[in-house]
Formats: C-alpha cells, sequence, structure tokens
C-alpha cells in the first residue's frame, strides 16, 4: 500500500521540527542565530538576535548582490553564494560566531552547502 504525502504535510513536520529545536536554540548579541529558510525558487539566511528581538545581518538569492550572477536561486550552488555573502557581512559587522538553526531542514543538499560555505568563509559554529 503506497501512501501519498503532500507537500503541505511536509510542511507541517517541518515546522513543528523547527520549534523543537528553538525551544533549546537562541540567539544572543555575543553569538546570534543564523536561522535558514528555503523556498522553492531562494534560500534565505540571517543573523538574528532573539534577545532584542532583531535580524542583524541578512542575505539571500534575491539580493541584487547575488541575483545579478545567478540563474537559478534554488541550487546547491546559489546556496554555497548565499553562505559566503552571509558570512562576509556578519564578520564586517563583527560577529565571529554564531548558533546554526537548519530551520527544520535536513542538514544536507542546499542547507549544508550554505553552511559550509559560511564556515569556510570565517564563520564558528
Amino acid at each position: 500500500m503506497e501512501v501519498m504525502i503532500n507537500k503541505e504535510d511536509k510542511n507541517k513536520a517541518r515546522v513543528r521540527r523547527h520549534l523543537r529545536v528553538r525551544k533549546k536554540i537562541t540567539g544572543t548579541v555575543e553569538r546570534p542565530r543564523l536561522n535558514v529558510f528555503r523556498s522553492s525558487k531562494h534560500i534565505y539566511a540571517q543573523l538574528i538576535d532573539d534577545v532584542a528581538g532583531v535580524t542583524l545581518v541578512a542575505a539571500s538569492t534575491v539580493d541584487k548582490e547575488l541575483s545579478e550572477g545567478i540563474t537559478n536561486g534554488a541550487n546547491v550552488e546559489s546556496a554555497r553564494k548565499v553562505g559566503e555573502l552571509v558570512a562576509k557581512r556578519a564578520k564586517d559587522k563583527g560577529y565571529a560566531s554564531v548558533v546554526f538553526d537548519r530551520g527544520g531542514y535536513l542538514y544536507h543538499g542546499r542547507i549544508q552547502a550554505l553552511a559550509d560555505a559560511a564556515r569556510e568563509a570565517g564563520l564558528e559554529f
């Protein structure tokens, strides 16, 4: 018997995983949270200070700086570029260490590429 899983159920499961992880992970001024959101066409990353409730640094495939050189915002190569860009912007603002929040997604593919590129660019997590 084959069970059909639709996108709505998969997203509900992802949100449940994300909330479970968020109970344990919080970003501070000294060590902000690197949050990742993946849509079907783009990928977004931002450093968040949960204590103050503000976004400190953000980067995505929608940014003008990246969108000119990217033909497809939903592949591993574009995720790698977003990881490099968010790490560069974080280093420019003085953030070296972060807490990684994968947003309930599996640590694989685009999420892993973004994390690896951010590490290579100098962020510690």
